[in-house]
Order: C-alpha cells, then sequence, then structure tokens
C-alpha cells in the first residue's frame, strides 16, 4: 500500500521514483515476498511493484501475491467477488504486474452480496488456468473462511492456504478464534499491519499524532485510540529500551514468537525500516518479557472487517 502513487486516499503513498529504491533493497537483504493489491493506489501499486521486480529480480525468485475486491471504478460490474468481476480482475492484475501469474491471489474481504460456491469456484477456474498458483483471504469472520474452507473440500475446488488478518500487540482478537483455525488447518498466517500504522515504533503518542498518515488515513483512524493501546506502546517502549533495540524490532520479535505466524506485512517508507524488519528474526524475547507486552492487552471491537 505504501508505494503508487499519492492520492486523496493515499496522500502517504510513495511514487515510482521513491518507491523502487525499498524494492531494490528488500532483495538486497533476502525479502522475497511482495504482497499488494489492485485497490493500491488503484493499480499503480501494482504497476510500480511489477516494473521494479522485472529489473532487480528473476520471477521464480520471488513470491508475488495481490488481492481482489474492493470497487476500482464507478461501475456496478467492478467491485466485489462474482465471477465476472474476479476473471476481470486477475487479467487487469497481471498486465499491471507485467507477470504471467501471481504466487497468492487473495480476496481482500468478505462479498456479502455474493455466494461464497460462485467465488470459490472462480478462484478455482484462475489456479487451473495457470494464473494464480495459491489462493488465500484477508480480514473476514471465522465462520466465513470455516465456511469457504468447507466449500472447496465439498467440491474438490482449490483451498486457501493463507490468511492475511489484522494483527499486532495492539489488536489481538484474532487470537480468539481466527488463529486457531489456521493453525489447524495448516494455514499461513501474514498479519497486515504488524505495527499498527506506525503506532508501536513509539514515535507517536495520544497527544502528538499527527504523521500525514495519522491525518490522513480516515480507516486507520479507527483502528487505534483507546488508552490501553497506549499503554502497550509504552511498556513496549521500556522493553526495547532495557534492550537497547529500536521498538520496531521488539514488536516484530513479539509476532515471530508465535508459531502461527508465517510473514508479517510491513510498509516500509522510510531508512532503516527494512533493516529492522529483517533484524528481528533474530531478536529472542524472553517469556517474562513476553508476558510484559501482553498482560496490558484489552479486548476490542472487531476491526478490519470492511
Amino acid at each position: 500500500m505504501t508505494y503508487g502513487k499519492p492520492t486523496e486516499r493515499w496522500q502517504w503513498a510513495l511514487n515510482e521514483e521513491q518507491s523502487r529504491p525499498f524494492i531494490q533493497k528488500a532483495l538486497e537483504l533476502g525479502i522475497n515476498f511482495f504482497d499488494t493489491a489492485d485497490m493500491y493506489s488503484y493499480g499503480t501499486s501494482e504497476e510500480v511493484l511489477g516494473t521494479a521486480l522485472k529489473d532487480f529480480a528473476k520471477r521464480d525468485d520471488v513470491v508475488i501475491a495481490t488481492k481482489v475486491f474492493n470497487q476500482m471504478s464507478q461501475s456496478p460490474n467492478d467491485g466485489g467477488l462474482s465471477r465476472k468481476h474476479i476473471m476481470s480482475s486477475i487479467d487487469a492484475s497481471l498486465r499491471r504486474l507485467k507477470t504471467d501469474y501471481v504466487d497468492l491471489y487473495q480476496i481482500h474481504r468478505w462479498d456479502y452480496n455474493t455466494p461464497i460456491e460462485e467465488t470459490m469456484e472462480a478462484l478455482h477456474d484462475i489456479v487451473k488456468a495457470g494464473k494464480a498458483h495459491y489462493i488465500g483471504a484477508s480480514s473476514v469472520y471465522s465462520w466465513q473462511f470455516a465456511k469457504a474452507l468447507y466449500i472447496a473440500e465439498l467440491h474438490g475446488w482449490t483451498r486457501f492456504v493463507s490468511m492475511q488478518p489484522h494483527y499486532n500487540l495492539i489488536y489481538r482478537e484474532e487470537e480468539r478464534e481466527m488463529i486457531p483455525l489456521c493453525q489447524d488447518q495448516k494455514i499461513a498466517v501474514i498479519p497486515w499491519s504488524p505495527l499498527a500504522r506506525g503506532l508501536l515504533t513509539g514515535k507517536r503518542t495520544k497527544e502528538r499524532n499527527e504523521t500525514l498518515r495519522a491525518k490522513t488515513d480516515e480507516f486507520g483512524k479507527n483502528l487505534y485510540k483507546s488508552d490501553s493501546d497506549f499503554d502497550i506502546v509504552n511498556r513496549l517502549t521500556k522493553i526495547a529500551t532495557q534492550k537497547e533495540l529500536p521498538n520496531a524490532q521488539v514488536a516484530l520479535s513479539w509476532l515471530f514468537s508465535k508459531p502461527a505466524i508465517t510473514s508479517p506485512i510491513i510498509g516500509a517508507s522510510k531508512p532503516g525500516h527494512l533493516e529492522d524488519a529483517v533484524a528481528a528474526l533474530t531478536v529472542k524475547l524472553t517469556q517474562d518479557e513476553i508476558t510484559q507486552l501482553e498482560e496490558l492487552y484489552q479486548p476490542h471491537l472487531v476491526l478490519g472487517h470492511s
């Protein structure tokens, strides 16, 4: 989402010239998994990523993931998870990404207006056609995800192999049902917003919350605002200071301590973001530190499914 072009919705997005060094640096650091979506900057994110990977990497060496669901234009057929929209969207994404296939094609949200049977059969046909190798989902309710897995199993269609949920130290509601379901079904968990829109870096406070993204991200404004959220940030800062590490490394290390987590989806927009993410792989938290980080958590309303 960070790369593409600034728009009214994504005023913080980096343009192509600014984005390419981050993609190149990621490859140099050994990162090979790149997640985008057709809706990010309305297709420009896919274009920037596709061009950069064509210039900097061999196609077989990278894993490209994109998503479908959100409204891409005013046309009533240009959104949702109908067969028509899915079939049109995969071809459009492949053109923008400059590739013959994506490794992972994900439904971005649940479509309440389309039978899940129609969606799962269309996704299965895309896999059979070689346009996607695997399929995944993002931010749906556990009963919906279980239903989709059941429908695929019932008809012999391709099953979801991954779930991209909203999950971080501040928002842990997915621990109740979704993550146990994924563990039981051998589903990869690739959480979005692992640093809570940057809040877990400790550079923002409840009183001083004025980054460009914080001021203009209407979706993000509804995610993190309770006193307990900032109490957790303060506890994280205390432990990170004791370990002489950046907050981001400790927050990501906490995620890596969870056996269900495959790969957090980070958004690098400043120097050091990628290096912190890679360095987090070698940070080991003690059980006492994990307990300290988790004990202040307060239940939240479900956030991020729409």
